[in-house]
């Protein structure tokens, strides 16, 4: 039972972290922080922006939690692992698949929920107000016709209708 409750802290903390990142987004970083966030919209190419200083602000209650639930691993210590497994994913997700800042994703053709968040988020940059990530995004972009961006991006042109 310990183990179980120990493993709904980390997913738990990995979910609410889902929603801090939508509300953080759309609030905070396309709201009084847009200062920080902007350069993230004007793709400058630059290996690092000032957007990335939110991957920090969100890694130190991860970080806190992890060590002060440390030695005995203490219930802070797994939704400080929730908060960090949230980071990689988004870092995986966002920095590598999407942006593809670091180049380690394959062929994402199989993929339909790859697919569907590179065409959210793209979108997001094109002004619509699709503030998730990895599971709070319109579900209209797991159809093959909202994912046109995806095909444009590896292709450079849209898919064939099917």
């Amino acid at each position: 039972m310990v183990i179980l409750l120990k493993l709904v802290l980390v997913a738990g903390a990995f979910c609410f972290m889902e929603f801090m990142a939508w509300f953080t987004h759309k609030y905070v970083m396309h709201g009084f922080l847009w200062v920080l966030h902007k350069d993230h919209h004007a793709q400058t190419g630059k290996r690092f922006e000032w957007n990335d200083l939110f991957a920090l602000m969100f890694a130190i209650p991860s970080f806190i939690l992890i060590y002060t639930g440390l030695p005995e691993a203490g219930y802070g210590f797994y939704v400080g692992i929730g908060i960090a497994l949230y980071g990689l994913a988004y870092f995986l997700f966002h920095d590598a698949l999407v942006h593809q800042r670091v180049r380690i994703w394959g062929n994402t053709d199989g993929v339909n929920y790859l697919r569907a968040v590179i065409a959210a988020h793209e979108d997001h940059h094109r002004g619509k107000k699709n503030f998730g990530f990895l599971l709070l995004f319109p579900w209209k972009y797991f159809k093959p016709e909202n994912q046109k961006s995806y095909y444009n991006r590896i292709y450079g042109k849209p898919r064939h209708s099917e």
